[in-house]
């Protein structure tokens, strides 16, 4: 099993969803917990896809990190 580092943007009225690792793999929900399971699933099938067409996966690279910084 592959981890892959998502990233999630809160916008004015939804939630967006991208993978660093996996251009052009994204979702969008008015959630974030909703955005986070349709990131999954869009993950699960691009990468399904790629295999497919014999193309290439790319590896998990990305990490993430939460800086605090004070107000």
């Amino acid at each position: 099993m592959t981890e892959y580092a998502i990233v999630i943007e809160k916008g004015p009225r939804s939630y967006s969803a991208y993978c660093p690792d996996v251009p052009g793999c994204v979702a969008a929900a008015k959630t974030r917990a909703l955005a986070e399971k349709l990131m999954r699933e869009a993950l699960e099938l691009h990468i399904e896809t790629m295999r497919e067409c014999g193309e290439a996966v790319p590896p998990s690279t990305s990490i993430g990190a939460v800086v605090r910084i004070p107000a």
